[in-house]
């Protein structure tokens, strides 16, 4: 089964979904609270690339340094999953960890938007960098295509339905977003299934890099927002924000037959979302504790 078939209707519902729960007042967070935003943004844009960068060349358990059989692949991943927006289930975690949804949301939307364009520019020098010895190149037309029809347009359709359909819009966001993690569970089995004697072999290594890349970029976030002296709440938000990345918009790219139309790209993101949830869920069990005491 083509992986490509089960996480196109994923993200396009995903996205709806995202679009379901803006409202206009959520871009006027930006004007309101600047400092908060731009810092999430600078978190996910700017810095979660870089230290996925440095930790690709500088840990000596990385995919990298090991000289693993797929390292052009795995880098491309990797670098894919760092240069992705937002993931949309970041604001049902915010809510969980009693964060601040309305900046999620608008750290999601707005990372939604702003990568359209900085994901060709970075993945282009990557490919450039690593993929020659894969053969590996990057389609940029068409990337930036698929991601107005698969991502930008079932946002703005769900926007538009908030705002006129308000009701309908909530009946039909409370649908989805009970479907949204068993899809993506169903997606991560099948690629288990398909993939697993590569998964087995490289999760130590990507494991442990994934792993090092979530809590470096959450630490991070956690420090800017110490820094600035947000809120508890807005740094409860930025930890979560910065550590949670759209993994099913990283496994499109990878699977799109109009883009890379390699899977084994797509291996990186399948463990960063395990990983990912793992230590996510932890954190805001951390956060149920701490707000208790």
């Amino acid at each position: 089964m083509n992986a490509i078939f089960i996480v196109l209707p994923i993200l396009t519902v995903l996205m709806f979904d995202l679009g379901l729960t803006l409202r206009p007042q959520d871009f006027r967070l930006i004007a309101q609270r600047p400092v908060p935003v731009l810092v999430g943004l600078i978190g996910q844009i700017i810095l979660l690339p870089l230290i996925a960068w440095g930790i690709i060349h500088l840990l000596p358990f990385s995919p990298f340094e090991r000289g693993a059989g797929g390292v052009p692949l795995f880098i491309i991943g990797i670098m894919l999953v760092a240069c992705s927006p937002g993931g949309s289930s970041s604001n049902v975690f915010s809510m969980l960890a009693k964060g601040d949804v309305a900046l999620s949301v608008t750290l999601t939307a707005c990372s939604s938007l702003i990568t359209l364009f900085t994901l060709p520019l970075i993945m282009a020098w990557v490919t450039a960098s690593v993929g020659e010895a894969a053969d590996i190149h990057l389609p940029i037309g068409n990337l930036l295509v698929q991601n107005l029809v698969l991502m930008v347009l079932p946002i703005a359709i769900g926007f538009v339905l908030n705002i006129y359909r308000s009701h309908a819009a909530a009946r039909i966001h409370n649908v989805l977003r009970r479907i949204a993690m068993p899809a993506l569970v169903l997606l991560v089995a099948i690629f288990f299934v398909q993939h697993r004697q590569t998964i087995l072999t490289e999760f130590a290594s990507l494991g442990l890099t994934m792993t090092v890349l979530i809590l470096a970029t959450t630490g991070c976030g956690a420090l800017l927002a110490w820094l600035l002296r947000l809120t508890t709440r807005e740094r409860r938000t930025l930890v979560i924000e910065i550590g949670m990345q759209n993994a099913a918009q990283a496994i499109t790219i990878a699977c799109s037959p109009l883009i890379f139309n390699n899977e084994i790209i797509a291996i990186p993101a399948i463990i960063y979302a395990l990983m990912m949830n793992l230590i996510l869920l932890a954190y805001v069990a951390i956060t149920k504790i701490t707000t208790k005491q």
